[in-house]
């Protein structure tokens, strides 16, 4: 979990808009997994950062604001939240 959390911090650094994230709590217990998307949304709503998470994880499709899914390519569905 804290090679993800440095790597996301890394990737900040540098204060970009848009951070592409390709499945960031892959092999990341629950735990972990949580602290890795609280740091995410504290920089989110700190810094106006967004993410774009690439995953088949729920927890971070659970936490996102807009969920869009596709199915063979193609957009499928897309869906925004509160």
């Amino acid at each position: 979990g804290q090679q993800q959390r440095v790597a996301v911090v890394r990737a900040v650094v540098s204060k970009p808009a848009l951070v592409l994230a390709d499945e960031p709590t892959a092999n990341l217990d629950s735990q972990a997994s949580e602290a890795l998307l609280d740091v995410m949304h504290e920089l989110n709503e700190e810094l106006g950062v967004t993410f774009v998470f690439a995953t088949h994880d729920t927890r971070v499709m659970d936490r996102s604001r807009r969920l869009i899914r596709m199915v063979d390519g193609a957009i499928d569905s897309d869906e925004t939240r509160s």
